[in-house]
């Protein structure tokens, strides 16, 4: 089926998507092979009338890590300046995107769109369906291995998104990845590099005592102190690709400010909650890979200073021949950062345990589902600690945080 003519020209040569057909009901398939097609070809081709006649400009974003957040982030900024459609979260870019094309007036002048990629060719199907003038790439690291292999696949499959852009276009990176400075040799567009060493980047993080976090934005020659209502360098950065976005745009200082001091965090990344106990939670149970644990190990240590560190830490899934490699690493991780208190949650998480256990011996517990967790938690719930719930959603850690708000 993925070599099939006939099926790349309906769905729009989008690869994987046959990876994803299983226990359907009939009105599933209905909306799977006759709807949706139909759908995506409504969208492209309006897609196209509304850039032709009315100058809507689109940006795409992939990326390992952070994508969603630099999406909301983009989406907030250029909202200071014009009408500007975003990519809903947490849905499917397959039905996420000709959706949000359709949403579009003749009023937009922004399309934002989130393009996160987990099969081999379905960075083509986003292109095919809407190719950016502005390609942001926040990172590559190992996630989504189960379909695309190893990093060099993840790189080749993301990497499409910047490789695509013509000369007119602009390409956004990140200067912090080694890999993206190789890839950039390749590139046609105009590249626009943020993070240390980049036109956009930032001093001055700190995190202040409301669970926010202010920086110093800096843009060529231009200084500004944003306050972004979230806790975590992870976000500084993401504000600098968003930031970087609108710098290509032309978007001006005090928009860019504005709508990065705008900003909602989403739920369940990294939200930090006091709990009656007077013990801190943050709570970072939406998503779990392996650069973004390492992230929120960081900012675990940097808030907690001399409190105890608890950590209780869900199964990072779709990572497939890495998995055990990926445990293994964090739970080294975690033992050495000098945690007090580590709980794994979930199947691949037992090898985190049993890896920590060296140094943590009895402080390192296994259990196998969320709702076995409270019970291991409550006596760490004091004023003196602060604990860390790292997850993917399908670990269900989420209705942990619940019990314990």
């Amino acid at each position: 089926m993925q070599n099939n003519i006939l099926y790349k020209w309906w769905f729009g040569s989008i690869s994987g998507e046959h990876l994803k057909i299983t226990n359907k009901t009939p009105k599933e398939y209905l909306y799977k092979f006759f709807i949706h097609p139909i759908k995506r070809r409504v969208a492209k081709y309006y897609l196209v009338l509304l850039r032709k006649f009315f100058g809507l400009k689109v940006i795409g974003i992939t990326g390992s890590a952070g994508k969603t957040t630099t999406k909301e982030m983009t989406a907030s900024i250029l909202a200071e300046s014009g009408k500007t459609a975003a990519s809903y979260a947490n849905t499917d870019p397959v039905y996420n995107i000709p959706t949000t094309i359709l949403r579009c007036t003749p009023l937009t002048r922004f399309l934002v769109l989130e393009m996160g990629v987990e099969f081999p060719e379905e960075m083509d199907f986003y292109l095919w369906l809407a190719k950016p003038d502005i390609g942001l790439i926040t990172n590559i690291y190992p996630t989504h291995t189960e379909f695309l292999k190893n990093i060099q696949g993840i790189a080749k499959e993301k990497g499409k998104l910047a490789l695509t852009l013509g000369t007119h276009d602009y390409a956004v990176l990140n200067k912090e990845s080694k890999i993206l400075q190789g890839i950039s040799k390749a590139i046609k567009a105009k590249i626009v590099w943020y993070g240390k060493g980049g036109k956009v980047n930032a001093g001055n993080t700190r995190f202040l005592n409301d669970s926010s976090t202010e920086f110093t934005l800096i843009m060529s020659k231009n200084k500004l102190v944003v306050h972004l209502a979230t806790l975590g360098e992870q976000f500084v950065n993401n504000a600098l690709g968003a930031s970087a976005i609108a710098f290509c745009l032309g978007v001006r200082s005090r928009d860019i400010k504005n709508g990065l001091e705008k900003f909602k965090p989403l739920e369940h990344r990294m939200a930090a909650h006091s709990l009656k106990s007077g013990a801190i939670l943050l709570d970072d149970s939406y998503n779990n890979n392996p650069e973004a644990a390492k992230e929120a190990l960081r900012t675990l240590k940097a808030v907690a200073g001399k409190r105890k560190m608890v950590i209780v830490f869900g199964d990072m899934l779709e990572l497939g021949s890495l998995s055990s490699w990926a445990h293994r690493g964090l739970g080294a991780a975690i033992a050495s950062m000098g945690a007090d208190r580590l709980i794994g949650v979930g199947p691949a998480s037992k090898e985190l345990v049993q890896t920590a256990k060296v140094n943590m011996k009895d402080n390192a517990t296994w259990v196998s589902k969320a709702d076995e967790v409270l019970p291991q938690l409550k006596p760490s719930l004091d004023k003196d600690t602060v604990i860390l719930i790292k997850g993917s959603r399908s670990i269900g850690l989420d209705r942990l945080v619940a019990k314990l708000l």
